[in-house]
């Protein structure tokens, strides 16, 4: 395998320049790099959340080609990449229960197949860089356009200038994807960052459901996971997204996610999140269809070191729409789990629905929960409901298990098991057990 072909470090003109270049990039696409970074330069840090001064951005690098050609076989790719995602079980996952795969190796996709049967449907599955060639006017329609905005926020203006692989899906009308999509996101250097960007387009009555996984080996020296997802759900679709993140702890884990969701339309967001040492991620769901439903399930795992601060945004536009947030966040060894949220209701809203629930479990004294929830309402015909819990395990519970024969240890990993039942039973079988190894993990590495 070649070497990775490192840039040199920090963001600027020219690199954005060379990162089009190196893509041949339509002209639009050049010109929107170079917006995101113009506004990324003279906007300031963000001043709510979690301390971001570990973050060296002017010593990160911020593209690096893997020099791997895309294939779709496996048997193909260098022997080095082929191990990497063997240990993740992508090949044999593709085997045995996916209708489609990506694997991303820092900033290129190595790795893209759809099984026929649903490309005969119309379905396209592509890695972006490759659907920015084969469907330009597709991609520009949708691209950073009406549901991430290039002048979001800072980090939206530096992944526009400098993103690279990730994944565009568009489902036409009518067609029900049966299996589930998925691509795996692996950042393997040191001090770099990686800027997928995932673009989901279902049409008129279609159906898809999406897997994504992320995770990095670990290094003593700050790196950046800037991702961005749009989701467009149109009339009447369905779309169904999981995301499993389990970034290395020097990672500052920076992404945004967010859904366009049209009359009819549903978004359901299962969201697990550990690893990373910062966290900043708050799936939104805009309504802007009578009818649109969206429903949110994330869990969280602090651990020492680490701050999660994560939650989830609906913001309702139009009338008889129903969300449901439903988080879940587990601390220990004095991790902090800040819970961040927003239910915004317009005043064309009538007839709202939404339900908002954040449980918090502490495994000692030394953790930290905190729930900012904010509700913006213009809309008397509304119904909206918000719930807060934090508990700790307490010594009865620990008592009665260990009467029943469980060591102490078994009888925590028992308790978390259960608090964290509901995304277990929202994924599909085989990510269930694998959430579950995380988690076991997670306890037995801040023991």
């Amino acid at each position: 395998m070649k070497t990775a072909a490192k840039t040199k470090k920090g963001i600027s003109s020219a690199l954005v320049r060379h990162i089009s270049k190196s893509k041949n990039e339509p002209k639009w696409m050049l010109e929107k790099r170079l917006e995101g970074l113009k506004l990324y330069e003279k906007t300031p840090m963000p001043h709510f959340g979690p301390d971001l001064g570990g973050l060296d951005l002017e010593n990160t690098t911020y593209y690096i080609d893997p020099k791997v050609a895309q294939m779709s076989s496996w048997k193909d790719l260098p022997q080095n990449v082929i191990d990497t995602f063997d240990k993740l079980g992508i090949p044999q996952a593709e085997r045995e229960y996916l209708g489609g795969v990506g694997a991303q190796y820092d900033s290129g996709m190595v790795y893209h197949r759809l099984q026929k049967s649903l490309s005969k449907k119309g379905v396209i599955f592509e890695n972006m860089d490759v659907a920015l060639k084969k469907y330009p006017d597709l991609v520009k329609k949708y691209f950073m356009t009406d549901c991430v905005p290039v002048s979001d926020h800072k980090f939206v203006m530096l992944h526009a200038a400098a993103w690279s692989g990730g994944t565009f899906i568009y489902v036409p009308k009518g067609v029900h994807v049966g299996l589930p999509l998925q691509a795996y996101f692996w950042m393997n250097q040191k001090q770099s960052a990686q800027f997928e960007h995932t673009l989901i387009v279902a049409d008129e009555d279609s159906n898809v459901e999406y897997i994504e996984g992320c995770s990095a080996p670990r290094y003593n020296k700050s790196s950046l996971h800037g991702g961005c997802v749009e989701i467009f759900v149109h009339k009447n679709a369905k779309v169904k997204y999981i995301s499993v993140e389990n970034w290395s702890f020097n990672t500052f884990n920076l992404n945004t996610k967010r859904a366009i969701v049209r009359e009819k339309g549903e978004i359901q967001w299962i969201g697990g999140n550990m690893g990373s040492g910062v966290t900043m991620l708050y799936p939104t769901s805009i309504l802007m269809g009578d009818g649109a439903k969206s429903d949110n399930l994330g869990v969280v795992f602090a651990g020492k070191g680490q701050i999660q601060d994560t939650g989830a945004k609906a913001i309702h536009l139009a009338p008889n729409t129903t969300s449901t947030i439903r988080s879940k966040s587990i601390s220990k060894d004095g991790g902090v789990a800040n819970y961040r949220g927003l239910i915004k209701v317009g005043k064309n809203a009538t007839g709202t629905t939404s339900s908002l629930v954040c449980d918090s479990l502490l495994l000692d004294d030394k953790s930290e929960s905190n729930t900012y929830p904010s509700v913006m309402n213009k809309n008397d015909d509304v119904d909206i409901s918000h719930e807060a819990r934090i508990g700790r395990i307490g010594e009865e519970e620990i008592f009665y298990l260990q009467s029943r024969g469980l060591s102490e240890d078994d009888a925590v990993r028992l308790i978390v098991n259960g608090f964290v039942s509901p995304i277990i039973k929202a994924l599909p079988m085989e990510y269930a057990v694998e959430f579950n190894k995380l988690v076991e993990i997670e306890l037995d590495s801040n023991c």
